[in-house]
């Protein structure tokens, strides 16, 4: 598979894509506007409205039988939902995407559209724990069936497949071992058994790895961490073909897992600067995990930039770069001593998420998985001694002579 090549059809007043940053970075801040906006401003205004009117009945019967593209009411858009909806289908290489209120919102709501009663669905066990959650514990009350694999066992995710299955899911990299998927591999296996593909790449971004170029179904994107980029929003997003994802807009437009008007603002804001702020994402995960691979307190490092990544090839063959995210054990540690070094750091703010400006440190066990058994937590990959280090955009050598400092 070669690098991520993003490419969208030309529209009017849209700059088309190539594999070059700097195009990306074009289309990040261009794509999907229209170059003329309401009110001559530079900036797509902020549509607070929950209801749009028609002049009269005959409008509303042609946009009922046209199809029309325009607004009804709140719960079923926004003409700025719209514009970065093709933002980022263009950033995607998709031809569509749904914006939700969260990236757990988009997940539930392609689950909801896409899984019925006796259906199956089959995860790579790598995830986000609330991912998993809602299908072993809720979707399960529904008649779902959650069947999970080792991460990148493509075998066992083959031979799980049944008559019942309707779709395959995994993240790439995962959470938190950044494991590296083999779209390629992932989606044939779908294709073969006619069963549909779902990858949650929020940590890679649509800057780092595109999996609809390797014949993957459905993107997911919690907007939130890198695509807002600036810890202040909640949004998530589902990218896919038009056709596959009406019905996924249908339901959203019942369930109302809608954004607000100024979140969507936020979001805009935030992707007009995305390629330049992912660049320094991945400078600086790349260089953390070079120093934290030499530093003699540290037994293991999960990033995969790193030769020693057990899945380094994939990553360096479908990636552009490896983003911020980097988790570490600490040598010999218990999870209070471990606790110790996340609070000795002075820049990183201990906090969950990723993906914004600031810097942001945790450890896995107490921040999501406290609660749960030491077999629990063994068996999803979490051990006592995992630092989860988001890295933000400041200075590398700052971030470097703070982790020294703490892991003193």
């Amino acid at each position: 598979m070669t690098k991520p090549s993003p490419s969208v059809p030309a529209k009017p007043n849209q700059p088309t894509s190539s594999d070059s940053p700097a195009s990306f970075s074009t289309l990040a801040v261009h794509a999907g506007e229209s170059r003329q906006k309401l009110g001559d401003s530079i900036t797509d205004p902020i549509f607070c409205a929950s209801t749009y009117t028609f002049t009269d009945t005959q409008s509303v019967i042609d946009y009922i039988e046209q199809d029309q593209a325009r607004e009804e009411y709140g719960r079923y858009g926004n003409p700025g939902e719209r514009v970065v909806e093709r933002k980022l289908a263009a950033l995607e290489g998709g031809e569509d995407a749904i914006l939700y209120s969260s990236g757990m919102a988009a997940m539930v709501g392609l689950l909801m559209t896409k899984l019925s009663s006796g259906d199956e669905v089959i995860f790579f066990d790598e995830c986000y724990h609330r991912s998993r959650e809602f299908c072993t514990k809720h979707m399960a009350r529904f008649g779902v069936v959650t069947r999970q694999v080792p991460a990148c066992d493509y075998e066992a995710m083959a031979s799980a497949i049944t008559p019942q299955t309707k779709l395959l899911v995994s993240e790439s990299p995962t959470n938190p071992q950044l494991s590296c998927v083999d779209l390629e591999r992932f989606a044939k296996i779908g294709k073969e058994n006619g069963v549909e593909t779902l990858i949650d790449a929020t940590l890679a971004t649509p800057y780092n790895l595109q999996p609809i170029s390797a014949g993957i179904d459905y993107v997911l994107h919690s907007a939130t961490k890198y695509l807002g980029g600036h810890n202040d929003l909640l949004a998530g997003v589902v990218i896919g073909t038009k056709e596959s994802l009406e019905p996924v807009r249908n339901l959203r437009g019942i369930m109302g897992a809608v954004n607000g008007p100024q979140n969507v603002y936020l979001l805009t804001r935030g992707l007009k600067t995305f390629a330049l702020r992912m660049q320094r994402h991945n400078e600086n995960g790349q260089r953390v995990a070079e120093f934290l691979e030499n530093h003699p307190r540290v037994e293991r490092v999960y990033y995969p930039g790193l030769a020693s990544h057990p899945y380094h090839e994939i990553a360096k063959q479908t990636m552009r770069g490896y983003g911020g995210l980097v988790t570490f054990l600490v040598k010999d540690a218990d999870w209070r001593e471990t606790a110790d070094i996340v609070d000795a750091v002075k820049i990183p703010r201990i906090a969950p998420s990723l993906g914004g400006a600031e810097s942001l440190i945790e450890q896995p066990l107490v921040m999501s998985y406290y609660q749960c058994t030491p077999e629990e937590r063994k068996q999803y990959g979490i051990p006592d001694n995992m630092i989860r280090l988001a890295c933000g955009i400041e200075n590398p050598d700052d971030l470097v002579e703070d982790l020294k400092q703490a892991l003193k």
